[in-house]
């Protein structure tokens, strides 16, 4: 791996670090910005959810924004936007002026979501493209590790707004890291300006013969008729489109994000006592995502990302098990607590090395490149609905159905995720982009 495609990648997974951050920080925050604003259940899970739905009108036209000015001054906006909503947020007056700043910072987490990955993919060498590409995903966790911590630190005093408000920083750490970054030479290709794209490709690969053979293989890729949104339900591009909805999907409804945003609320109903204390526990789940997050960058490409998946899935399906007997069982009420903490990070650590950083490789890999930037925007505008309606379902879930049911049905959806993934998803591993192609597998 060269330092210089190491260094534009991790430039460009910054947009992870804001997506994590916002996310997570919002699981703290609550607790306080609930009692200030005295919000009930339903306004708690809008105040959670309203970023949902900027993320849901950023990412269905990221890619076509992506690709009409290019990747790298999407990105640069993305960084803009997160800078004026962490502001509007941190400086909220009431919760309808919170809303909308929680709406513009999804505005940002959309944007980045899509093309953040995009980008990644675009400038990395096929031997390391599934590592670099986790590197986005490994961003994310950071980005909510430091959230739960900062979380915690300021819990004490009650401070949401320095909470919300600190992700000015990162923001602008984007922005300026990608004024002097490059523009993906796929994009250059597409564009026509191929003299730019051939010096960029010279930059990403040392030897002049597998930058060759990439271009060959873009060149290749471009003569495939363009069309669009319209383009992706052609019959050689609309499996791809399937795998890509599906699993955007099912990554969701499989119930990450219930622990990303209800873990205090989750640890709370377990009797973990204090604010403070269960957003303690909540860091600890966060630092197993952020280092089981590296199990994924350093063996993605070594061994493929279906076994991992595979691997990551059954852990998953065990751990939410594990939780739905626990708080089936009245006689473990001493000791919810401490079986609801190990099955979170077992939960979290599984998903953290398999489902979370190959969701965005896949789709950052199994499109054309006419269609690349459109396929991306559906698979994640999938996501990110599947998100919101997780986020406004899981609270309803436990009062209606129970705890134990509400964790059962996601171990249940685990299950159904393998056998999507044994029976249509291609494995990936070591192909150049150009080369992909999705069918039975």
């Amino acid at each position: 791996m060269r330092a210089y495609v190491l260094l534009v990648a991790s430039i460009a997974a910054l947009g992870g670090l804001l997506f994590g951050y916002d996310t997570g920080v919002i699981s703290g925050a609550i607790l306080f910005i609930s009692k200030q604003f005295a919000l009930d259940d339903r306004l708690q899970a809008f105040t959670i959810s309203v970023v949902l739905i900027g993320c849901i009108a950023a990412s269905a036209v990221a890619g076509s924004v992506a690709d009409r000015i290019g990747r790298r001054p999407t990105l640069f906006a993305a960084g803009c936007v997160f800078l004026l909503g962490a502001l509007l947020s941190a400086f909220a007056a009431g919760e309808a002026a919170l809303l909308c700043g929680r709406f513009v910072v999804g505005i940002g987490i959309g944007l980045s979501s899509v093309v953040a990955p995009l980008y990644i993919s675009e400038v990395s060498p096929a031997p390391t493209r599934g590592a670099l590409v986790s590197l986005y995903q490994f961003a994310i966790t950071i980005g909510i590790l430091a959230a739960y911590i900062v979380d915690y630190v300021l819990a004490g005093g009650g401070q949401w707004r320095w909470m919300l408000g600190l992700a000015v920083v990162p923001s602008l750490v984007l922005m300026g890291g990608m004024v002097r970054m490059p523009e993906s030479p796929r994009y250059l290709f597409k564009i026509g300006k191929r003299d730019r794209a051939r010096e960029e490709l010279d930059r990403i690969y040392e030897d002049p013969a597998a930058s060759k053979l990439e271009e060959d293989s873009i060149a290749a890729s471009l003569n495939v008729k363009r069309g669009g949104l319209r383009a992706l339900l052609s019959p050689a591009i609309r499996p791809a489109l399937v795998v890509g909805i599906s699993l955007a999907v099912l990554q969701q409804v499989t119930g990450i994000n219930s622990v990303i945003y209800y873990g205090p609320r989750i640890f709370e109903m377990a009797g973990v006592g204090s604010a403070a204390a269960s957003i303690l526990a909540q860091s600890l789940v966060g630092a197993v995502n952020c280092g089981m997050t590296l199990v994924a960058i350093f063996f993605v490409d070594r061994v493929g990302r279906k076994p991992l998946l595979y691997a990551g899935l059954s852990g998953m399906f065990v751990a939410l098990t594990v939780m739905a007997y626990a708080f089936s069982q009245p006689h473990l009420s001493g000791s919810l607590g401490t079986i609801a903490l190990v099955s979170m990070m077992a939960y979290v650590g599984c998903f953290a090395f398999s489902f979370g950083p190959i969701l965005w490789l896949l789709i950052s890999e199994i499109f054309p490149l006419p269609v690349r930037g459109a396929g991306m925007s559906v698979s994640t505008l999938a996501n990110w609905v599947g998100n919101f309606a997780v986020s406004q379902s899981f609270l309803g879930m436990v009062e209606r159905l129970g705890s134990p049911a509400t964790f059962g049905a996601y171990a249940v959806l685990c299950i159904v995720t393998i056998v999507f993934v044994r029976t249509m998803v291609p494995e990936t591993k070591q192909e150049l982009l150009e080369q992909v192609r999705v069918g039975a597998a």
